[in-house]
């Protein structure tokens, strides 16, 4: 299992020698766009002075490669200074790869994840009646629905039976409709990075994590590069309404990702994304352990399309966008009594990890404990001019 802190053979990717890595670091002057290289971790802030300017650069890995930079220390330094806990003033630690990008994310993406989704919605996010209502939705929906294409005839044929008989959920209506459902998860600048601690709503009593590849995208609805993420979800928040979803959804450090994005070049692109297994181990202190996957590859619409559904001449976003992929991975293993199922418990270390990315680290507080968020766009732009690189 990962341990905490994590170290840098855990999150660097298999094959990171060849691949063309950037992220974000906190160090003494301010936040600094860095890359990988050789273990080592290179300031490149005098060329990109955020990553939305990178993201927006016609050959962003090229670009990247090519700059010159200086070495703030290794990774494995790094990652062990970035717990705040560990920190000091004059360290280094990591920050979300990210910096003023729009957080999106997309919903109800795969079947597995669509049931569970109707399961809450049914049972009132009550978890005790969980169990109870998944065996009544194998019996209400059945059939097989993975070769099911999202707003296809066949699939509107599905709804007008389904509504017909009272069995319709507005989770099928995104699960299988034409139009996918696309929220905005966070705010910019809000997103914390691995060995940084996710936040759980003090209130929500059943909740768990949502290991995902996140997209960059540009500006121009580009996709340069993707890395994982962990949309932390609150099961009993959003199963009570699905008006409750920004409070499902949108708590302090409740969105991560990291460690580092991975942009598109001659060794890794789009199809390399379709074809990943995200793979997800919770520790817990009580020596709980999950384990569970996720592939890219069951995905019911692709990760163009959704792209495309976000941004387009109806929405666009100038600094450009990450977005959350969604997940099929919906935990139903009981943690304590029969039926209740999984729910994060305080001071969990959740691992999310792919081959071509490394590994996601966090540990699990309630939102109103984790470091509160206090450095915004205001604060980043200040530091960036104070430091000539505007």
């Amino acid at each position: 299992m990962t341990a905490w802190p994590p170290d840098a053979q855990t999150c660097l990717p298999v094959d990171n020698e060849r691949a063309t890595l950037v992220g974000r670091v906190f160090g003494p002057e301010g936040p600094c766009v860095v890359t990988v290289r050789d273990r080592a971790v290179v300031d490149i802030s005098s060329t990109f002075a955020t990553v939305r300017d990178l993201a927006e650069h016609e050959q962003p890995a090229a670009a990247v490669n090519a700059a010159e930079g200086r070495v703030l220390g290794s990774v494995a330094d790094i990652l062990a200074a970035t717990p705040v806990e560990h920190r000091t003033t004059a360290g280094v630690y990591l920050l979300s790869p990210i910096d003023l990008q729009t957080v999106k994310a997309a919903g109800v993406t795969f079947v597995v994840s669509m049931v569970e989704r109707v399961i809450e919605e049914r049972c009132g996010g009550n978890s005790a009646r969980a169990a109870e209502m998944r065996v009544q939705m194998a019996d209400l929906i059945g059939g097989d629905f993975d070769e099911l294409r999202p707003g296809s005839a066949e699939a509107a044929r599905l709804k007008e039976a389904m509504v017909a008989a009272g069995t319709w959920s507005q989770y099928l209506e995104v699960g299988f409709g034409p139009d996918a459902e696309i929220f905005t998860k966070a705010s910019p600048m809000s997103t914390v990075g691995t060995a940084m601690d996710v936040g759980i709503h003090p209130g929500s009593l059943w909740n768990n994590p949502e290991p995902e590849v996140v997209l960059l995208v540009s500006s121009s609805g580009r996709i340069v590069g993707a890395t994982l993420g962990n949309d932390v979800n609150l099961r009993d928040f959003e199963g009570r309404s699905a008006l409750l979803l920004s409070k499902a959804k949108d708590n302090n450090a409740s969105a991560a990702l990291g460690p580092f994005i991975r942009l598109f070049d001659d060794t890794f692109t789009l199809d390399d994304v379709r074809e990943t297994v995200v793979r997800l181990d919770v520790r817990g202190t009580d020596e709980f352990i999950l384990h569970g996957t996720s592939s890219m590859n069951e995905i019911s619409r692709d990760p163009e399309d959704l792209v495309q559904q976000m941004m387009g001449s109806t929405h666009q976003y100038p600094d450009g966008a990450v977005l959350f992929l969604g997940t099929m991975f919906a935990p139903v293993q009981d943690r304590g009594a029969d039926g209740q199922g999984f729910t994060h418990h305080l001071d969990d270390v959740v691992a999310i990890s792919a081959s071509h990315f490394g590994t996601l680290v966090n540990r699990v507080r309630t939102s109103d404990v984790c470091e509160r968020w206090t450095f915004g766009i205001a604060d980043l732009m200040r530091s960036l001019a104070a430091r000539g690189l505007l």
